[in-house]
């Protein structure tokens, strides 16, 4: 079985640099063997579900989300195989007020997250609709992680 950093090969996936904080923040923090990743928009994904966007554009917004968090990963951990569990995922989508499908917009990442970790990528998860996000990004997200 590949690991996670040969899987990112196999799926022709190259991570982007990171993302400079919005804020006062850090990308990341360490407590015990859980890494917390802050919120992570992505570049070039804005507007809003219901509105400007589809489906499959927020689907494809939470994917790069979800490639700006590996980065962050990478970046505290050195490599992605030292993550042991995808502990939880929050999602927040910018949307209209009647759009109802924040969980197919998240499952961008969550489907890229189970492709690059396997199981080990399977994790509780968040998806909640609201009218704005920083830079105006379609989609944020944060996430914790189990590290070995």
């Amino acid at each position: 079985m590949s690991t996670p950093e040969q899987r990112l090969d196999e799926l022709g996936l190259e991570l982007p640099p990171l993302r400079r904080p919005a804020g006062h923040y850090r990308g990341w923090t360490m407590a015990g063997d859980v890494l917390h990743l802050a919120g992570q928009g992505a570049d070039g994904h804005t507007g809003r579900l219901g509105a400007d966007l589809s489906v499959a554009d927020g689907y494809a917004a939470a994917r790069a989300c979800a490639l700006n968090l590996l980065a962050q990963t990478r970046d505290a951990l050195g490599s992605l195989d030292r993550v042991a569990q995808v502990l939880v995922l929050r999602g927040f989508v910018a949307c209209t007020d009647d759009f109802v499908d924040q969980p197919g917009v998240v499952d961008g990442a969550s489907d890229l997250l189970a492709a690059v970790f396997g199981e080990r990528g399977e994790h509780a998860r968040t998806a909640i609709g609201v009218r704005a996000l920083p830079k105006g990004f379609a989609v944020e997200l944060d996430a914790m992680l189990r590290v070995r």
